[in-house]
């Protein structure tokens, strides 16, 4: 009979405090769960992606439930199905940093051609913002709008300095910087901007080349590099479904289970000195 009240107490004690803790909870779950809609918002207005702000609140609410519904039927654990909902959260983060790196390198790729069309229009008598103009109309995506954004914020009263530098923070690579320091620094001076331009457009061109020559080049060692890295945990594989006990003598001593530690982190430190050998950073 004490047993019983001691269990009940102890149920008690656990409602009950479930019952405090549960309301913080999920204030703090819902609080986060707006900012981060709220900034998802914000990355994909500047990729010029229209979201409907509803369907970004449903997928950041049913994301996490479908993969913790997953979670549970495929491990049978509540632990590791609340820890895969927990996990599944940062998809969208994921999702929106590949957009944006996607973004990063057409935009990269276009630079070249655009500053071409910028100096010829320079050339031809018009004026930078002119120019700029013709590089909007003339460009395509993202090109095209990123410069727009440019234009548009100097037409509010941004100095032109200033959304230089917006536009450097939302692509940020060190060609359009490069680009950006010759455009002020020709204004500043008053030097020829048609012939800096023109000489730039064809030393990013060449450094293009250059860069898609290393990685044709390299392409062979990263791909050894990629099957050295994956053939060890094929062979376990290979190795476990011939015979299931055939690493139990690793698994059940102390000098084993070192071992296969050790190998683990020379494993890493092999992935990450192929990786490194195999780049060649220009």
């Amino acid at each position: 009979m004490q047993i019983l009240a001691i269990f009940g107490l102890i149920a008690a004690s656990i409602i009950l405090i479930g019952s405090q803790l549960l309301p913080i909870f999920l204030q703090r779950a819902s609080k986060l769960h707006a900012q981060k809609v709220v900034e998802t918002e914000k990355q994909l207005d500047k990729m010029f992606i229209e979201v409907n702000r509803q369907k970004l609140l449903l997928w950041y609410a049913v994301t996490p439930l479908i993969m913790g519904i997953i979670g549970f039927l495929l491990l049978r654990s509540l632990g590791l199905a609340l820890l895969a909902g927990a996990v599944s959260f940062i998809f969208p983060s994921l999702i929106l940093g590949n957009l944006k790196a996607k973004r990063r390198m057409r935009f990269q790729s276009q630079l070249s051609d655009g500053i071409m069309v910028l100096s010829s229009s320079l050339k031809g008598g018009l004026s930078l913002m002119q120019a700029m103009e013709v590089v909007v109309e003339e460009m395509p995506v993202p090109f095209s709008q990123e410069f727009g954004l440019v234009l548009r914020e100097n037409k509010i009263g941004v100095p032109l300095e200033q959304s230089l530098k917006h536009l450097h923070e939302r692509m940020h690579f060190e060609e359009l910087d490069l680009v950006i320091n010759s455009i002020l620094v020709s204004k500043e001076t008053g030097g020829d901007l048609t012939k800096v331009l023109a000489r730039l457009s064809v030393t990013l061109r060449d450094n293009r080349k250059l860069k898609e020559n290393i990685k044709t080049l390299t392409l062979q060692g990263r791909l050894q590099g990629i099957i050295m890295s994956i053939l060890p945990f094929f062979f376990v594989v290979w190795v476990v479904s011939f015979n299931r006990n055939h690493f139990d003598i690793m698994l059940n001593s102390e000098s084993g289970r070192i071992l296969l530690i050790i190998a683990a982190c020379l494993q890493l430190v092999g992935i990450f000195l192929i990786h490194k050998f195999s780049k060649i950073d220009i």
